[in-house]
């Protein structure tokens, strides 16, 4: 968190929050407030992931943070990562309030679509309807392979395949081992019984620990499982990852007892809003517990490639980009609703989110800017203190 202020930005979540719980929201009201939102939409987290049907799809790929909540929060808290972006590559103030307003217009054109013809204009971006930056993101996940992912994290000895113990990896004993596989059986009742037709698919051959990376996740216990697959072929093995999942920062802010209630620990909470939130997730996607905390269950997929804004710099190139994100935004808050498989939100967001922004659909764009730019500012700002405080060993417990 300390190497940059947008590092800094993705790390304290629960400080936006804080921020923006008691902020004035004109085009909140009682539906547009319970929205199933992402949670932690930055620039940062979206990128690439096989779905359900083998189509390649670019959207968000964490959903560590999901709940729900305003509408609004999602897109101020994407607002404000594009004005650091922004203010790193030293775009002028004008330019980083151009981009925050094309991606509203983008969010603004799906969403309207959505409501004017119903899920069947949901779509997703993909190698069919995508360009540029984001288009070359998808094919370069196109060239990735299990083999070769395998090949990165395993080893063949005696026939059999089995983790490669490098850097971050680390053995567990037998009992370790135990729960970890008696906690994956648990996961299997999670998973729809179709996908339980070839039971030889699940059979567990190797378990490893690792401590979690990132900034969100850095440290916490997260274990690999090297899974058979759908043949006896070595090439086909899969990884899963058993991860413990984390209360939201969102949800200490949303007072909602329904939405509490929904979830039976935060491994399910994670799995429902990724299920909710993407048209066709990850078939892998499930939940268990293990020691009594709540676990997500995903693939550890080959073909997840994360959009690099280092390479993006030119005006023309940042647009388009922002534009496709603000599709894909509309689209994730669309799915969730009274057309889904589930039940915690019972009407049409897209047509609650186009009644509120159709009272002041200028006052919703300049509300998003002015955000980007002031918020922007601040934890650019917040950075310097909290860089300031951890050098001179003044934060707690450090």
């Amino acid at each position: 968190m300390a190497g940059s202020a947008f590092a800094f930005y993705r790390g304290s979540a629960c400080l936006f929050y804080a921020d923006v719980t008691n902020e004035k929201d004109p085009f909140l009201d009682e539906r547009t407030s319970r929205v199933w939102i992402h949670g932690d939409l930055h620039a940062e987290n979206f990128g690439t992931y096989m779905n359900s049907e083998g189509i390649l799809v670019f959207n968000v790929n964490d959903f560590d943070e999901a709940y729900v909540g305003p509408f609004t929060w999602d897109l101020k808290r994407f607002a404000a990562s594009i004005a650091l972006v922004g203010f790193a590559k030293a775009l002028s103030d004008e330019t980083i309030g151009d981009l925050v307003g094309v991606y509203t217009d983008a969010y603004l054109r799906e969403v309207r679509a959505v409501a004017a013809r119903g899920d069947d204009a949901i779509g997703s971006l993909t190698l069919d309807n995508t360009e540029g930056v984001i288009h070359e993101v998808l094919q370069e996940a196109r060239l990735n392979t299990r083999i070769e992912m395998l090949s990165e994290q395993t080893k063949v000895e005696d026939y059999e395949r089995r983790f490669t113990m490098r850097d971050g990896v680390h053995e567990i004993d037998d009992k370790t081992r135990a729960k970890v596989c008696a906690a994956f059986e648990e996961y299997l009742t999670t998973l729809p019984p179709a996908r339980l037709n070839r039971p030889h698919e699940f059979n567990v051959k190797d378990v490893v620990l690792r401590k979690g990376v990132g900034i969100g996740s850095a440290g916490l216990p997260s274990y690999n499982l090297l899974l058979e697959g759908h043949t006896q072929a070595l090439e086909n093995d899969i990884i899963v990852y058993m991860k413990q999942a984390q209360v939201p920062a969102v949800s200490r802010w949303i007072t909602d007892e329904k939405v509490k209630a929904y979830f039976k620990h935060q491994g399910h909470r994670t799995c429902e809003s990724q299920q909710a939130l993407q048209a066709h997730a990850d078939p892998w996607v499930g939940y268990t517990e293990l020691d009594g905390v709540g676990q997500i269950v995903a693939e550890v997929s080959p073909y997840a490639a994360d959009l690099d804004w280092s390479g993006v710099n030119e005006p023309d190139e940042l647009e388009k980009v922002v534009r496709d994100l603000g599709r894909a935004t509309a689209r994730m808050h669309s799915v969730a609703d009274d057309e889904s498989a589930h039940g915690l939100v019972d009407y049409s967001t897209e047509e609650a989110i186009v009644a509120a922004v159709d009272k002041d659909e200028p006052g919703f764009r300049r509300m998003l800017v002015d955000f980007a730019h002031a918020y922007g500012a601040q934890a650019r700002e917040d950075h310097q203190t909290f860089v300031d405080l951890f050098r001179n060993g003044k934060l707690p417990g450090l």
